[in-house]
């Protein structure tokens, strides 16, 4: 990735342009969708994705080449949120970091008709979704143009990753 790029290879995008680039010119869900899962990147990442319309949301898994799974909201299927940590979706996360299934937990228990931005706050401060590690945490919503962001600090007791 970054070794053929300064070599002069250049025909993958710096994580930070290409999402910068699709905040600026994207306008449609399908669009930005369409960018991030289909332009070489440098490095794998996981875009999160939301749009402006129900049922527009979703998680791209990506290696440098190419995206390894869409994991969309789908309300057929009674799925209402996707939920990302450090670890692909398919795959089990290691068992000292299971951020995924308290995350799950916490989102089935409060159910979609209570989501806001206080409920997902706490969803996101609960051990160990939050742990030492956590610098800060951002809620968007789109549809109203509105964002948060927090510096977090996770107190003891409070695992180290």
């Amino acid at each position: 990735g970054v070794i053929e790029w300064i070599l002069g290879k250049k025909d993958a995008m710096w994580i930070g342009f290409i999402t910068r680039s699709v905040l600026e010119n994207s306008t449609s869900y399908e669009e930005a969708k369409n960018i991030l899962t289909k332009t070489k990147i440098l490095a794998p990442a996981y875009f999160i994705l939301g749009g402006n319309k129900t049922g527009e949301g979703c998680v791209i898994t990506r290696d440098r080449k190419q995206s390894l799974d869409v994991y969309e909201l789908n309300t057929k299927q009674d799925r209402w949120y996707v939920v990302q940590t450090n670890y692909d979706r398919w795959k089990s996360p290691f068992f000292l970091d299971d951020r995924r299934t308290p995350a799950k937990m916490c989102l089935n228990q409060t159910t979609q008709e209570n989501i806001s931005f206080a409920t997902m706050y706490d969803v996101l401060s609960t051990k160990p979704v939050l742990n030492k590690l956590t610098v800060f945490t951002t809620l968007m919503d789109v549809t109203k143009g509105q964002y948060e962001t927090y510096l977090r600090d996770c107190p003891d007791p409070c695992i180290g990753w």
